[in-house]
């Protein structure tokens, strides 16, 4: 009785009658429970996540399952899914959490009070129209903090932060740091790219061996130990012997580099959509992530907090918890 129809009503319906019937008895703290093993694909991570015990969340999935009457989550193995009752109920409980957070946004008595300066640290490219709207609700929540927001490479903002300066990060950060905290905001995936001026553009059907003495285009930080180690990784596991013919921190001279032809390169998939679309940039061997590379937003873990910066670490924890990873990029 767990999958897409229960007699004859499809699964969203039944899963929205069956909340309906319990709605003034079913604890919010099950959905929210429930949201979060969603979010987090596991029931291990979302006990970590709720700072629970393991036990204890697993109980609570049960007992939400017992009053919908139906199993939400498949597990067998390493396999993990929601059931179609499951991914119903998620959306319902995202829409509920979605109206706690306004009427939490409403009732908050200290968002006309917290006012001053607050240093954001942040790499290049986020491009997230989640991020924005999640910055344009916190400057209504908070019109009185003024945002210094400064790009700069990851390596520097992690130096930065590392040193106790006051600001918050969001930046890579491939291993974690003795004295940073992390939150995991963004997963990017890097694919192989080269330019209308190589000779590959438009080619189909390229395999690693036709790439071997390919000539790259490389981050600075691309070199094992730094953020992006993974690609150099990926080239060093495939057998890639091009020269690394240029180079640089910032993406968007790797992209320009890359349309005039200097080499391949490996670039975030989302920033280069519309690229690709345009024929400016083209996608070698387009099935096959390179890396998958984690944007974080990052704090000493050590430092007093201003009340700005709680604020907004307030603010964006909410956000990460509305807003599904699959929802951020792009």
């Amino acid at each position: 009785m767990d999958e897409a129809v229960i007699g004859t009503r499809p699964a969203g319906e039944e899963a929205r009658r069956r909340l309906g019937v319990l709605g003034e008895r079913l604890d919010w703290n099950l959905l929210r429970t429930f949201l979060c093993i969603a979010r987090e694909r596991s029931v291990s991570r979302a006990a970590a996540r709720l700072h629970l015990s393991q036990p204890a969340v697993s109980q609570a999935l049960k007992r939400l399952e017992q009053r919908l009457g139906g199993r939400l989550i498949h597990r067998s193995g390493n396999e993990f899914r929601l059931t179609a009752l499951g991914e119903e109920v998620e959306a319902i409980a995202r829409e509920v959490h979605a109206q706690v957070v306004r009427l939490e946004l409403a009732a908050d008595p200290r968002r006309d009070d917290i006012a001053g300066p607050m240093r954001l640290l942040v790499m290049s490219r986020i491009q997230s129209g989640a991020y924005d709207s999640f910055l344009a609700d916190f400057h209504r929540r908070y019109p009185l903090i003024e945002l210094h927001v400064e790009v700069m490479p990851s390596s520097e903002i992690l130096d930065v932060l590392g040193q106790g300066a006051p600001a918050l990060g969001i930046s890579l950060c491939r291993n974690p740091r003795q004295r940073l905290e992390r939150r995991l905001f963004l997963n990017q995936r890097y694919i192989l790219v080269c330019g209308r001026h190589h000779p590959l553009h438009g080619r189909r059907g390229v395999g690693p061996g036709d790439l071997l003495d390919e000539n790259f285009v490389s981050f600075t930080s691309d070199q094992i130990g730094d953020s992006l180690s993974p690609l150099t990784i990926f080239r060093d596991q495939r057998g890639f012997t091009g020269r690394i013919v240029a180079s640089s921190s910032n993406i968007e001279e790797i992209r320009r580099l890359v349309i005039a032809g200097f080499g391949i390169s490996c670039l975030p998939e989302h920033l280069v959509r519309e690229d690709i679309a345009a024929g400016v940039l083209w996608p070698l061997m387009p099935d096959e992530a390179v890396a998958e590379i984690e944007v974080f937003l990052l704090r000493h873990g050590s430092r007093r907090l201003a009340l700005t910066e709680r604020a907004f670490l307030e603010a964006f924890e909410r956000f990460l918890e509305r807003v599904p990873m699959s929802a951020r990029l792009g």
